[in-house]
């Protein structure tokens, strides 16, 4: 499994702004310089965290986003899941898998449906709170 820069831009942006939430809208500029990436990649990034209500926007000269809950409700999984689509190690185990003729014998299904778990348990774990706040040992997470 490898997450995309999408979903690893998506998680420093969702970090980004929960930082310097107490500043109101926080401008994409900003958070473009900050976090090194290019305005335009980040337009589309925000523009499903948008959507999917994870951020709010504002347009004019105070203008920017924010985020619509506390930092602790989000997970990395939730934002994760958004951006990547899914976290399923095989294809079988997608959410609409395609149908698998072997799926009735296959010795290794459920060691992928193990991984599968892990994964996304791991991830749901860690909220972005956790990851704003990595002054308490433990949060030593790169991204």
């Amino acid at each position: 499994m490898m997450i995309s820069t999408k979903g690893r831009y998506a998680l420093r942006v969702m970090i980004d702004i929960a930082e310097h939430q107490h500043d109101g809208y926080i401008p994409l500029k900003e958070i473009a310089a900050r976090q090194e990436i290019s305005e335009k990649y980040l337009e589309a990034i925000v523009k499903s965290l948008v959507k999917e209500r994870y951020l709010t926007g504002l347009r004019g000269k105070s203008g920017g986003y924010r985020l619509t809950r506390t930092p602790e409700e989000y997970t990395v999984g939730n934002i994760l899941r958004l951006t990547e689509g899914s976290l399923a190690p095989v294809a079988c185990l997608e959410q609409n898998p395609v149908e698998c003729r072997r799926m009735g014998e296959c010795r290794t299904l459920p060691m992928w449906r193990k991984l599968n778990t892990m994964i996304n348990d791991y991830f749901d774990s860690i909220s972005l709170a956790d990851l704003v706040n990595t002054a308490q040992p433990g949060n030593d997470y790169v991204i």
